[in-house]
């Protein structure tokens, strides 16, 4: 297994089989409880590339968290530095910083455990909503997150 591999929770059937209906949904105009269609052009294709998303709203600021660590998406958003959230007919293009620094993701990875635990659980082992902000932290380098600016 690569480095790069390593960095990601690949989803199973069931999984993918959810991520397709949320896809399917969020391009018909209906979101699954805040779900969007993320786009952004791939780092070396050029093409567009889509993906389901949970938009996170944490003190008036939007955030991407990658529950499966360092996916295609986050490695595409990097490079594109923007993408595109989209519902229906909408599209809402974007600039995305990433955060950095660990200490800065612990509320917005609290608020996304808080909110989609559910769905998204079993890619934190051992962490929730509940978790102390130190395993939160130690956490914060396997997920991914970034800002979305919409200005």
């Amino acid at each position: 297994m690569t480095a790069a591999a390593a960095d990601r929770v690949r989803p199973g059937r069931t999984a993918t089989a959810f991520n397709n209906t949320v896809a399917w949904l969020a391009r018909r105009g209906l979101s699954l409880y805040g779900s969007k269609e993320l786009a952004v052009r791939g780092r070396k294709s050029g093409q567009w590339r889509t993906v389901p998303v949970n938009v996170l709203v944490v003190d008036g600021a939007e955030y991407l968290v990658a529950a499966r660590g360092v996916t295609q998406w986050v490695r595409n958003i990097r490079v594109a530095g923007a993408g595109e959230l989209r519902l229906g007919r909408t599209v809402e293009p974007f600039a995305a910083t990433e955060v950095v620094d660990p200490a800065a993701k612990v509320p917005v990875l609290r608020a996304y455990l808080h909110k989609w635990a559910w769905e998204v659980g079993a890619f934190f082992p051992g962490l929730s909503a509940e978790s102390t902000d130190g395993e939160l932290a130690a956490a914060a380098v396997r997920y991914p997150v970034f800002v979305v600016d919409r200005s």
